[in-house]
């Protein structure tokens, strides 16, 4: 019986993150990342968001391998949930495996994790497939991606880069060894979607050191910059401007803090001695000679960046002077808490420098022309867009067709869609359960959709509570009705609302008499029903009854 090769998406080919991606072959099972998201708007108190795990659950005999492209949340974030349930193997490079081994600490699952570090050139074997690793460029350091040799023939895995030279950037995108493979054949392309609506070249890295060079160059108070934490190539490039004009770099934020010193314990980042102080050393020095590389980009509430702006750091509050740099992009949902944080600056008597009024960030992900540029190196036989919402998918593939495809060889795959290939060639056949599981606080998937309409509904409409209590003998009111109200209305305008609400509880309880068998659960059933068209009848509001409903 001729044996099939499944590829099969359960995040990321849909959405921006949350990617993970299953190899399989007849009893060998491997998993490509394992990426979070951060939560959309309507996902109110929601942390973040993991893919759907029951497929690789259900086929856990079969998994040999967590294989890891990169070190960035969405590849990485949702690691600690998968090794809970399959504990197999990590692989990944250095700088990656740092990231995850803090990761896995925090949780205290190192201990029972075995992490195995993986080299740009180097070949992996797992069951029947043989797996070699290509050193790409991204806005993370150690990011590869993956040719995958299978029984029926080369799959190329481009993992998140882009095709970019020179200092600053976060290594080289190894153009050569993907055409090497392109010469000698590949069954099928997986590349990177994210910046397909993007047309050109990614702007150069040394670009982008020159507009920072000139703007920390020509102010004269404070620097302060707020970037990706992960990003350790603009990291160096900033040190090394900070360096070569006098000025002392400081770490503050936690996450920033930790990448700084496994960077820096791998050799990828070189600070000189003299060239850093401490958080608490910043008042022994004059503002021009401060640089203050932080967190808090994507107006993260609790970041150094947001308590710097609301004046509730301890150490450091935003001032008159300060020239404030986003070195990063605006992850889409995020504007708003930027624009907070940029607001709050600007009121302290910052200057701030963003993408949207200087070219102070350049995108990890290849634009248009370099993706073209990867499918005429590997010279696909099937081409698969991934990583991206639909749009970007759909866009990758008419790029594909562009550049010479047969519509038939693109495979444009959704989360849960299997992607087959056999003798006979590939195809969509076929789904795997999948889907988002909320994590909120330490619940993992016990917030679904009816949670998050009740808290939408909350947000919305707000909140009523009844309190009602009955002499168990005689069934006459003893206490109430206590009307509170939250996010409703104010109780002090309320009025005749409320004191009307009360009447329209003794109308329910004075129909439905001691008497009556299941009297309490017939009220409290009645006084929702009651209250919600009432309210609805008078102010147009659909707020949350809780009737509170007790004997004594």
């Amino acid at each position: 019986m001729t044996q099939v090769l499944k590829i099969i998406p359960l995040g990321g080919l849909g959405e921006i993150g949350m990617n993970m991606l299953v190899f399989e072959y007849g009893e060998t099972m491997f998993v490509i990342d394992s990426g979070l998201m951060f939560p959309e708007d309507h996902m109110l108190g929601v942390d973040f968001v993991i893919p759907n795990m029951d497929y690789i659950c259900r086929n856990r005999a079969k998994v040999v391998a967590v294989v890891l492209t990169h070190g960035h949340e969405d590849h990485i974030g949702a690691l600690p949930y998968l090794i809970r349930e399959i504990n197999v193997p990590i692989f990944g490079t250095a700088f990656t495996l740092g990231l995850v081994r803090h990761k896995l600490a925090e949780r205290e699952l190192m201990s029972s994790s075995v992490l195995q570090e993986i080299f740009p050139d180097e070949k992996l074997r797992l069951g029947p497939f043989e797996l070699e690793f290509i050193r790409v460029g991204h806005s993370v350091v150690d990011g590869v991606g993956i040719a995958i040799n299978t029984p029926l023939g080369l799959v190329v895995h481009t993992g998140d880069y882009k095709i970019s030279y020179g200092p600053g950037s976060g290594g080289t995108t190894d153009v050569n060894r993907f055409a090497s493979y392109g010469e000698k054949g590949v069954l099928a392309l997986l590349s990177d979607s994210t910046n397909v609506e993007k047309e050109g070249y990614t702007i150069s890295d040394k670009e982008i050191g020159e507009t920072l060079d000139r703007i920390i160059t020509d102010s004269q108070g404070r620097i302060i910059v707020a970037l990706f934490a992960s990003n350790i190539a603009r990291i160096q490039l900033i040190v090394d401007i900070a360096r070569d004009r006098g000025k002392k770099v400081v770490f503050n934020g936690r996450s920033i803090e930790v990448s700084v010193n496994i960077a820096r314990s791998l050799g990828y980042l070189t600070i000189p001695p003299d060239a850093e102080i401490g958080i608490e050393q910043v008042a022994d020095f004059s503002k021009d000679e401060i640089i203050i590389i932080t967190t808090g980009s994507q107006g993260e509430p609790m970041s150094a960046l947001a308590r710097m702006a609301s004046g509730t750091h301890k150490q450091i509050k935003a001032m008159a002077g300060d020239t404030v740099i986003l070195s990063s992009k605006f992850i889409p949902g995020n504007e708003k808490a930027i624009g907070r944080i940029i607001n709050s600056l600007y009121r302290k008597g910052a200057d701030v420098i963003y993408e949207k009024i200087s070219d102070i960030h350049v995108s990890g992900h290849a634009f248009r022309e370099e993706l073209k540029l990867m499918i005429k190196l590997t010279k696909p036989e099937y081409f698969m867009p991934i990583h991206g919402e639909y749009r970007h998918l759909l866009l990758h593939a008419r790029l594909a067709k562009g550049v010479g495809l047969a519509a038939d060889k693109i495979l444009l795959a959704e989360n849960g869609e299997i992607v087959e290939f056999d003798e006979a060639g590939g195809r969509l056949n076929g789904s795997a359960t999948t889907g988002r599981i909320l994590i909120d606080g330490k619940g993992v998937g016990d917030v679904g959709r009816s949670v998050l309409k009740e808290r939408r509904i909350l947000s919305e409409e707000g909140l009523v509570a009844v309190t009602l209590a009955f002499d168990e003998e005689t069934g006459i009111i003893v206490y109430g009705p206590e009307i509170v109200s939250r996010g409703f209305v104010f109780q002090t305008e309320s009025g005749h609302l409320l004191e009307d609400a009360q009447c329209v509880i003794l109308e329910i309880v004075d129909e439905i008499t001691p008497e009556v068998i299941d009297r309490i659960n017939k009220i409290r059933s009645k006084i929702q029903t009651a209250l919600r068209q009432y309210f609805f009848f008078t102010i147009g509001r659909r707020p949350v009854i809780l009737p509170f409903i007790m004997e004594v």
